[in-house]
C-alpha cells in the first residue's frame, strides 16, 4: 500500500459531505480503464476537488505506473502539477488462506471508507478480471463507469448476442455481477449505483458495426439500467502521455507554451463530456 502526496497545496474536502466514489470497471483488459481513471483524476483535481485514488489492479499496475511516471515528471521538470492521494492494493496469491483474503478485503474497505472522510472524490481502478476485491470495490460505487471498445467482441462482456440475428440473448457475466453489487449496495446503506457504459475508440465512419453497437447498447441499457456515453477516440497521444505521467489536460501547464491541435482539443472535450455525465455538484469556493 503506497501513498503519494499532491504536487500542489493540499486541497480541503467539502465539509459535511461524503466523498463521491467513482469506480472504473470492466472484466476485460484493454478497454481503457486506467486511461479513463487518470484523466478523470486530473480533471477533478483541476476543478479544485480533493481527490483520492486506489489501484485495485496493483498486479497489472497501470494506474500505479501512471502515477509514478507523473511523480518522476514533477521531480525532473520542477513543474507544479496536481497528483492525487494514491493507494494501491496488491491482490493475494491464489494459494493465500481465507484469513489473508479477508484481511485484504478489509484493507480495501478501510481505504474506501477513509477516503469518504478526507476527500471530495475517490476514483477506483479495478482489474480486468473477476475477483473478490473487484466485487467489493463495485459495491461501493456511487458512479460506475465501464469503458468498452466499440466492437461486438467487447460487447460480449455485457451481453450474449445471437451471432446470426444479432439479438441480445441475455446479460453476460459482468452485467450480472454489477446487478448483484447493486443489491449489496442497497442492502448495506440504501444507496444506488449510477452505471455509465462508455464506448471507447469510436469510429468516425458510419459503419455497419457502429450502427449495430449503438442499437445493442441502447437496448441493453434499457434492460439492465445503464446510461451510454461516448468515450475516447483512438489517439496515439494517450500512449505517449502515459510514459511521462501526463494527460491531455496537462499539456499547457506541464509542457509550457504549446499550440494544441484540433485532435488535442477534441480529446479534451471527450474528458469534459465524461466528467459532466457524472454530474458532481459544483465546487464551493471557500474563503481563505
Amino acid at each position: 500500500m503506497a501513498l503519494f502526496s499532491r504536487g500542489r497545496g493540499k486541497k480541503v474536502p467539502a465539509s459535511g459531505r461524503r466523498a463521491h466514489v467513482i469506480v472504473i470497471g470492466n472484466e476485460k483488459g484493454g478497454s481503457g480503464k486506467s486511461t479513463t481513471a487518470m484523466h478523470l483524476i486530473v480533471a477533478l483535481l483541476q476543478e479544485g476537488r480533493a481527490v483520492a485514488s486506489i489501484d485495485v489492479d496493483a498486479r497489472q499496475g497501470t494506474l500505479s505506473r501512471y502515477i509514478a511516471n507523473r511523480k518522476k515528471f514533477i521531480k525532473s521538470s520542477k513543474r507544479a502539477i496536481d497528483v492525487p492521494d494514491f493507494f494501491s492494493v496488491d491482490p493475494s496469491k491464489e494459494a493465500a488462506s481465507a484469513s489473508d483474503r479477508e484481511a485484504e478485503l478489509e484493507r480495501l474497505r478501510l481505504l474506501i471508507e477513509g477516503a469518504w472522510i478526507n476527500h471530495d472524490v475517490l476514483v477506483v481502478d479495478t482489474p480486468g478480471s473477476a475477483s473478490e476485491l473487484s466485487r467489493l470495490a463495485h459495491s461501493y460505487a456511487d458512479t460506475l463507469i465501464t469503458p468498452i471498445n466499440d466492437s461486438l467482441v467487447d460487447f460480449d462482456v455485457l451481453a450474449h448476442v445471437d451471432p446470426k440475428r444479432l439479438d441480445i440473448k441475455g446479460p453476460s457475466h459482468y452485467a450480472e455481477m454489477v446487478w448483484e453489487q447493486k443489491k449489496v449496495r442497497a442492502d448495506r446503506d440504501g444507496g444506488n449505483i449510477d452505471w455509465i457504459v462508455m464506448r471507447n475508440r469510436l469510429s468516425n465512419l458510419d459503419a455497419h458495426n457502429k450502427r449495430e453497437m449503438e442499437r445493442l447498447v441502447r437496448e441493453l441499457g434499457k434492460r439492465v439500467n445503464f446510461r451510454a456515453i461516448p468515450g475516447f477516440g483512438e489517439r496515439v497521444i494517450f500512449r505517449e502521455l502515459f510514459l511521462i505521467g501526463l494527460t491531455i489536460l496537462d499539456l499547457k501547464d506541464a509542457t509550457g507554451p504549446r499550440v494544441l491541435s484540433h485532435s488535442h482539443h477534441a480529446a479534451r472535450q471527450e474528458v469534459f463530456t465524461i466528467v459532466n455525465a457524472i454530474g458532481l455538484p459544483p465546487v464551493v469556493k471557500t474563503q481563505s
